[in-house]
């Protein structure tokens, strides 16, 4: 695992330079939500978790939207055709959004969704970059009447903003 710093931008959101931090795990577990209570945005990595920036897998972040300095308090606005852009190791990976996917974490096979090679096909083998942008949907679930939370204080539902790799340029 890379332990150079990678930063994340969306530039249709005008966010730049948010510190993404890798660690070994799944997405929105303990070790990640430590890191995304710093105000960080944190990249699963491992057998279970994503892969890094620009390789062949699910490069998969999460970031908080209520809370901790709120890094993706916009990332519901993100549109398919928007740009991610990812500065790591003198690179810049350009990722760019084909689709949302809403999972739950009370259904273990949308959360296999989630954290699969290929977002959303559990079990596919990837043959190219991919990227998830997870947050929570807190304000949706709650204007439902859905206050359901994990042990960790996660909501019931996740938004996932899924992008596929389609340039690089030094950094």
């Amino acid at each position: 695992m890379t332990t150079t710093p990678v930063r994340l931008g969306i530039p249709e959101l005008g966010l730049s330079g948010l510190r993404v931090v890798a660690y070994t795990g799944t997405a929105d577990d303990l070790p990640g939500t430590r890191i995304q209570d710093r105000g960080a945005a944190a990249s699963p990595r491992g057998p279970r978790g994503g892969v890094g920036p620009g390789e062949v897998g699910n490069f998969i972040i999460t970031g908080h939207r209520t809370t901790h300095g709120r890094p993706f308090g916009r990332l519901p606005e993100v549109r398919n055709g928007d740009h991610v852009l990812i500065t790591a190791n003198g690179t810049v990976y350009d990722y760019v959004i084909l689709q949302t996917m809403t999972i739950s974490f009370r259904k273990p096979a949308e959360l296999a969704q989630q954290n699969a090679a290929v977002p959303g096909r559990p079990g596919e083998v990837a043959t190219r970059a991919m990227i998830t942008l997870s947050t929570c949907r807190t304000l949706e679930d709650h204007a439902e009447g859905n206050y359901w939370k994990d042990a960790l204080g996660n909501p019931e539902h996740r938004i996932n903003k899924i992008g596929v790799l389609v340039s690089t340029r030094p950094a």
